[in-house]
């Protein structure tokens, strides 16, 4: 016989908090956001953990080697998506650890004889200050220059004209040896007014420092990088290839993977993950999911998962719970998941942490959701909207947006993740577009800034206390009906001051 929870699903959206007491403690400076990413040692610190409790979802519109470097100097976390080939899949995690915290590799690179018009088209392509100019326009070429749009304008010096008539040759460059330290490299930055430095290795480039990367970090303090200061990346892997796929991704370089399924609650997750710690023991942290209940995060946990995600059709871009039935309300999962959690931590003295992923439409459901008790959040329509997503912009109507569709989407055509065999059968995705918003640093810091306020409010400083001290109260029909009147909003005129 069926079994009915005695329960009503609840969304995060169904929630509102109650002010604590703000004591002179609670400044933004004192608040810390950190959180752990993989299981540990009950009341002892986790081997890996993120400043930025913020991933990125494990999407082909999502989590491209570009936007896993702006969130890990953003102190957050991107997994790589695993609807690709094996060896591509491990070519974006090598490119992401190439750059070092502070020193990054060009993903613009000419030859001399390149146009002006090209170069322009490149710098736009990949979003970057500057184009560095090699004999042979390979990375590994000699180093002969730098180009940047404050060296040439296309209109003014003609498409047509070659990258050397507006270049800044290697003898005008003022350049650092690979030997040279970060710090001693901003120093010289400041010092001589410049907005990147080059680094170079005899007639090599290694790496550029640039001004920007500076400010970002000052902005955020610490980025996600391992001992050796290159960022992390995590990737995603299925429950079919993990056999080929997961040595790949190690040998990489990924500091993190983490299965990706709409359903985790399975005996194929089990065997991925026995096969994880039959080879490489605990050396290898790798995450499960998703799930929307206790019991299904206890199987995954004591399966070996280093962290579980949460949730089950309540993302923007996922239509599961059209299509099978089958989900949950995310704050119902949270509060279930987080009660199996700290029972397993009680029992087993080992924390396994929870990703909320889905339901967070809006940035304060991520404070309800860690005042819930999540450990981090994963996101994909929030990051997909920022220029450092993968997919297209696009304008409409006057309005720019950004393409995105979901893995379980006919576009995507992932069979694997949704267990449908070799085609997509039924959509649990579709295909869309969201509204353009930007950088990834300034959405970030302005999120950061909103959670970091909700603490202060509810007089915590972190993540665990809040959850531990936190007071939440389900809001009404009517609360949303008051909170929702239509106002008709005035434009601000230039003059005005506001």
């Amino acid at each position: 016989m069926s079994t009915i929870l005695d329960e009503t699903s609840r969304t995060l959206n169904e929630f509102l908090l109650l002010p604590g007491l703000t004591t002179e403690a609670c400044t933004p400076e004192n608040v810390d956001l950190s959180a752990p990413v993989v299981r540990h040692t009950a009341g002892e610190p986790s081997p890996l953990r993120i400043a930025t409790p913020m991933v990125s979802a494990i999407m082909g519109a999502v989590s491209s080697p570009k936007l896993a470097v702006a969130l890990a100097q953003a102190g957050g976390l991107a997994f790589v998506h695993q609807n690709q080939p094996i060896a591509s899949q491990a070519d974006d995690v090598r490119a992401v650890k190439r750059h070092k915290a502070g020193f990054r590799t060009s993903e613009a690179t000419v030859k001399p004889t390149a146009t002006l018009g090209e170069v322009a088209q490149l710098l736009e392509e990949v979003d970057q200050d500057v184009a560095v100019v090699t004999d042979n326009g390979t990375a590994d070429g000699v180093f002969v220059g730098l180009i940047g749009p404050g060296d040439f304008h296309v209109r003014r010096h003609g498409q047509g004209e070659p990258v050397t008539a507006r270049m800044r040759e290697l003898a005008e460059l003022r350049t650092a040896p690979s030997s040279i330290g970060l710090s001693e490299a901003n120093e010289l930055i400041w010092e001589h007014r410049l907005e990147v430095l080059p680094i170079v290795d005899g007639d090599r480039l290694v790496s550029l420092v640039l001004k920007r990367d500076y400010q970002e970090h000052k902005a955020f303090h610490h980025a996600s990088v391992d001992p050796k200061k290159r960022f992390r990346v995590g990737a995603g892997i299925n429950s079919r290839d993990y056999e080929e796929r997961v040595p790949a991704l190690v040998e990489a370089g990924a500091d993190v993977l983490c299965l990706d399924s709409s359903d985790g609650y399975s005996v194929y997750q089990k065997k991925a993950l026995d096969y994880v710690r039959q080879t490489y023991g605990d050396e290898v942290f790798v995450g499960a999911g998703n799930v929307v209940d206790g019991r299904a995060f206890r199987y995954l946990a004591e399966a070996g998962a280093d962290f579980v995600k949460v949730g089950i059709g309540g993302g923007s871009i996922c239509i599961t719970r059209d299509q099978k039935g089958i989900g949950r309300g995310q704050a119902s999962a949270l509060i279930d998941v987080v009660e199996a959690r700290d029972a397993y931590a009680k029992e087993t003295g080992i924390y396994v942490p929870i990703c909320c992923d889905g339901g967070l439409l809006n940035d304060y459901h991520m404070a309800i959701a860690f005042a819930l008790g999540t450990d981090f959040v994963m996101l994909g329509r929030y990051f997909a909207r920022f220029d450092e997503a993968p997919s297209r912009k696009r304008r409409i109507e006057g309005q720019y947006f950004k393409e995105y569709w979901g893995e379980g989407s006919r576009r995507a055509q992932n069979a694997a993740r949704y267990g449908q065999g070799d085609a997509i059968a039924f959509e649990e995705g579709v295909d869309g577009l969201v509204p353009y918003a930007g950088s990834l640093h300034e959405n970030v810091g302005l999120t950061r800034a909103k959670v970091t306020s909700t603490l202060i409010s509810c007089g915590s400083t972190t993540l665990r206390e809040f959850h531990d001290t936190a007071r939440l109260v389900q809001v009404s029909e009517r609360s949303f009906e008051q909170n929702t009147a239509e106002v008709r909003l005035r434009e601000r005129s230039v003059d005005s001051g506001e």
